[in-house]
């Protein structure tokens, strides 16, 4: 494959940003036939998008965020980004006990920690953020029996905070995630200071998360409980009565929740709906829309990130893991710093974009995503390879956070339509297709947006993975759900003043979708070769479609409304016998002498759909009856081929031959080929099939 190039992606009117312009090298001549296409477009889709229906984590009504309310049923309150105020000042008695009454260790190393705490008196504790850090710190300060617990500014610097410890009482001191930077970082020599000002009864705890820099520190990891035992602890503060605490747990929504990966000060959160809804009998639906409300709110707390821990550079790799969820890290990674270089540009111009070659943490960044890296073997053109795959812990995140940044964050909208060019005209098929995927569902958000800044400029681009990335998008938008697809290419294929790489463009995504409607389909097929029947490239592309839809579920279908074609009707007849020769043509898993997949159909048809078996043998009488039948006499050669190394083949040829008899010159032509071959080469099969041929 070539390297990727493209004439450069321009930003969205009126938008400071200049995308980086795409390498030079060699156009890319010809588009790829519409069966590798598809082959490539169905390896390298979501999982979700599998299956060719709508519904799923796309499917249904989906709104915006808006404020602390969730459309939908469920109200969440507003969560304090980044945990508890950090200030300085003494932690209330009562929020601690009442921390310490729902807390629960099971599953955690609480007890460990407990431990080196009172041996050190100073621990670092390491983890990342809404892990339930700062729960562990207050209740290890309160287990030592501490007589009071102070929360220390985060602001505090290293070297201050010696100075922040008093003296002469026994106290216990938290400090949550100070603020630190590469050249100011919490140092070994700044916990030794701290320590000899800490009288023996005193203890401080710092947690530090993935952002905090740390130097010649061993910080202790924390290991939360888990998520159904922190529910299960805090729905139990509220409800008494075991039977009915038994009841909520093991309803649906409860289920659902527990296979999300939610974190635990949303399982806190929910435990409080449950015990509402059991108080005082509020709606269920609060109960059922929960899981999806706050999976919205990480996803705004990301992106709003009001005490600027996230970098501009991890939010591009948010975005691209949501564009690449459950693909290669490596690739996921490498096309985020292309997306970050787009967003600074933005963001300000002036200031070019920074990337760092080596520093990055793929753990730490994977934990600030919610994500894990895991192995995963994957066929490529090259055969079978085992590669390091990132995904979302929650499948949904990828299809809400690409809604909530296209949305939600307009100003995005340039870096990221840019982006995106550069990925559809890539060399790698799986990075076209994953751009093709995140088109789809920005349009199935807002289809106006979509189709003006990124599909129609695709489709009509002189670049032919552009159009075929424009061709996926329509596609798989309409697989998600998104509405009026249909009408799109109706309009773009029947218009005469399109056009023609909108009417190509069309045709296409008439082969992808069309089995839906196989009537309307091939209709609007046939009306398009009648218009076109000068243009000999469009019509190739019309016979494509037919092969994909002679290929797909509808088969049958299509296959019947063919056949409903007048003789007269040239242009429409030599649609059908082109595409049904290219059809015939593919055999399974695409194998150089594996079984013919339309001859299969027919083995099939004879039994079981007999008028399908009855139109494959007219379509194939129709083609060898033509003045120009060469193609047809080499195709049908090499399934006599085929038929010579397997037997199952060699069964269906044999009932299918006779089936093209109904005459003197259709029995002479077929008897020349099996004696003779199409190439000089007798299979020994062709004597068997001889046999099979009427004598008269």
């Amino acid at each position: 494959m070539s390297t990727p190039v493209a004439d450069a992606p321009g930003p969205a009117e009126g938008s400071e940003a200049q995308p980086p312009a795409e390498p030079a090298a060699g156009e890319e001549s010809q588009p790829q036939s519409a069966y590798d296409a598809r082959r490539d477009l169905f390896r390298g889709i979501p999982d979700a998008m599998r299956g060719g229906v709508g519904g799923g984590v796309f499917g249904g009504v989906n709104h915006g965020i808006s404020g602390g309310t969730f459309h939908g049923g469920v109200t969440v309150n507003h969560l304090m980004v980044g945990g508890a105020p950090h200030t300085s000042g003494e932690v209330p008695k009562a929020e601690v006990t009442r921390l310490d009454r729902v807390f629960v260790e099971e599953g955690s190393n609480f007890q460990d920690l407990l431990e080196q705490l009172l041996k050190q008196r100073v621990l670092v504790l390491t983890g990342p953020r809404f892990t339930g850090r700062r729960t562990a710190a207050l209740l290890l300060l309160r287990r030592l029996g501490t007589a009071s617990v102070h929360s220390l500014d985060r602001s505090t610097s290293p070297e201050n905070l010696a100075e922040q410890l008093g003296a002469g009482e026994a106290r216990g001191y938290v400090l949550c995630d100070p603020i630190t930077t590469r050249n100011r970082p919490l140092r070994d020599t700044h916990l030794l200071a701290a320590r000899d000002k800490l009288d023996d009864d005193s203890f401080l705890v710092i947690t530090a998360g993935p952002h905090t820099h740390l130097e010649g520190v061993a910080g202790r990891p924390w290991q939360p409980p888990g998520t159904a035992a922190v529910l299960r602890s805090s729905l139990r503060a509220q409800v008494d009565d075991e039977a009915e605490l038994r009841r909520l747990l093991a309803l649906p929504a409860v289920t659902d929740f527990l296979g999300g990966h939610h974190q635990l000060r949303e399982a806190a959160r929910f435990a409080e709906v449950l015990g509402r809804h059991s108080l005082h009998g509020s709606d269920a639906s609060e109960i059922e829309t929960f899981s999806q409300g706050v999976l919205e709110q990480q996803i705004q707390e990301w992106f709003e990130d009001a005490d600027g821990t996230l970098h501009l550079r991890e939010k591009a790799f948010l975005v691209a893991l949501a564009a690449f969820h459950k693909g290669p890290y490596a690739l996921t990674a490498e096309l985020s710093d292309l997306l970050f270089g787009l967003l600074q540009r933005t963001e300000d111009p002036a200031l070019p974009p920074a990337v760092p070659v080596f520093g990055t943490n793929p753990a730490k960044r994977l934990q600030l995503a919610r994500a894990i890296r895991y192995p995963k073997e994957e066929q490529t053109e090259w055969g079978p390879v085992t590669q390091s795959m990132a995904a979302f812990q929650d499948d949904r995140l990828a299809a809400v956070l690409l809604r909530e940044v296209w949305t939600g964050h307009p100003s995005a909208r340039p870096a990221l339509v840019g982006w995106l060019r550069l990925l559809a005209a890539d060399g790698r098929s799986f990075v076209r297709t994953r751009a093709a995927s995140t088109v789809a569902v920005l349009a199935l958000h807002d289809l106006p947006s979509a189709m003006a800044l990124v599909i129609e400029e695709w489709a009509l681009s002189d670049r032919p993975w552009l159009r075929i990335g424009a061709v996926n998008a329509l596609a798989l938008a309409h697989i998600v759900g998104t509405p009026n697809i249909p009408r799109i290419i109706d309009r773009w294929c029947a218009d005469e003043d399109a056009h023609a790489r909108l009417r190509w463009a069309a045709i296409r995504v008439h082969g992808l979708i069309g089995e839906e409607r196989p009537v309307e389909t091939v209709e609007a097929l046939r009306v398009a070769a009648r218009r076109d029947g000068n243009d000999a490239a469009m019509l190739i592309e019309l016979a494509q479609s037919v092969e994909l839809l002679l290929l797909s579920d509808a088969r049958d279908e299509v296959l019947a409304e063919l056949l409903r074609t007048r003789d007269d009707d040239r242009a429409a007849v030599d649609l059908a016998i082109d595409g049904f020769l290219r059809a015939c043509r593919h055999t399974e898993d695409d194998e150089p002498y594996g079984r013919p997949l339309v001859l299969d159909w027919y083995a099939r048809a004879a039994t079981e759909r007999p008028r399908s078996a009855l139109g494959i043998a007219e379509l194939w009488r129709a083609a060898l009856g033509r003045p120009q039948n060469q193609d047809a006499l080499d195709l049908l050669h090499d399934w006599v081929v085929a038929a010579d190394r397997d037997d199952g083949t060699e069964w269906a040829l044999a009932a299918l031959l006779p089936a093209l008899v109904t005459g003197a010159n259709e029995r002479d032509r077929l008897l020349h080929l099996l004696r003779f071959g199409g190439h000089g080469v007798v299979p020994a099969a062709a004597e068997r099939l001889l046999t099979v041929l009427p004598t008269h």
